[in-house]
């Protein structure tokens, strides 16, 4: 099939993409089909050409990160805009870090690792999805992405890169993969903030701040101490206290 041929449409993205109803979605099996068909994607499968797959990345430019748009934060991130920063702050590893790791591989991890919820949406603890039904989802996501879609693309080498990097984030059994899931938790702390003071305090998100609490390398540790005294003093010049994680029911 020729690139022209390769090309597709996609559909009008749902403003309210990501954000899940979990009643609906147990009264359905969620598969990939379902997905498409609901949303009038048509993507061109098992081609040579990549282009099948750039139309599928507009999913994560365009679905929002849904833990804050329970907060009613309108024009929130993306998903995309999320790992974009990611991959950056992956950069930024000390040297303590980067001459243990390969931080190119954290940086392309980084920027993988969501991916499969351009079809599955970003599933949050509230949204009532069991972890194994998610894990489900994101996984025959993956395998469609990386077969159907760039299976014979370039001898399928892309995919089974892409594949490999984002089941490597899952199993989170090595120390790249360890290292990225703490960037994701200081990403998400950092941009708590940022939507705090746009807001000048008036949201309070400070039930996200349990997440520095996992963070395992000192290193990443210390980045999120430093976040969470700008969240203090932040709240201190609006006249405000804000509250310590304690105060707050843990996220499962």
């Amino acid at each position: 099939m020729t690139v022209d041929e390769a090309t597709q449409v996609n559909g009008v993205p749902d403003p309210n993409a990501g954000v899940l109803d979990a009643k609906k979605a147990e009264q359905k099996k969620w598969t990939v089909e379902s997905v498409l068909a609901e949303n009038a994607l048509k993507y061109a499968e098992n081609t040579d050409s990549p282009l099948p797959f750039f139309h599928l990345l507009e999913r994560l430019k365009t679905t929002k990160r849904a833990g804050w748009q329970r907060f009613k934060i309108g024009d929130g991130e993306s998903i995309s805009d999320h790992m974009y920063r990611m991959s950056i702050l992956t950069m930024m590893a000390p040297a303590s870090i980067s001459s243990k790791l390969d931080i190119a591989r954290c940086c392309r991890m980084a920027v993988v690792h969501d991916m499969a919820e351009a079809l599955v949406g970003d599933i949050t603890p509230v949204d009532g999805i069991a972890k194994e039904e998610k894990s489900r989802r994101e996984t025959e996501t993956m395998d469609y992405i990386c077969t159907n879609l760039l299976g014979k693309f370039n001898g399928g080498l892309n995919g089974q890169d892409i594949r490999a990097l984002w089941q490597e984030y899952e199993d989170s059994e090595t120390a790249e993969s360890h290292f990225v899931h703490d960037i994701d938790k200081i990403e998400l702390l950092v941009q708590m903030v940022e939507y705090e003071r746009t807001s000048k305090c008036e949201n309070d998100l400070g039930e996200f701040q349990w997440v520095a609490d996992v963070i395992k390398s000192e290193e990443v540790k210390a980045w999120a101490q430093q976040i969470i005294r700008e969240r203090e003093q932040l709240w201190s010049a609006a006249g405000k206290i804000a509250k310590p994680a304690s105060a707050y029911k843990k996220s499962p």
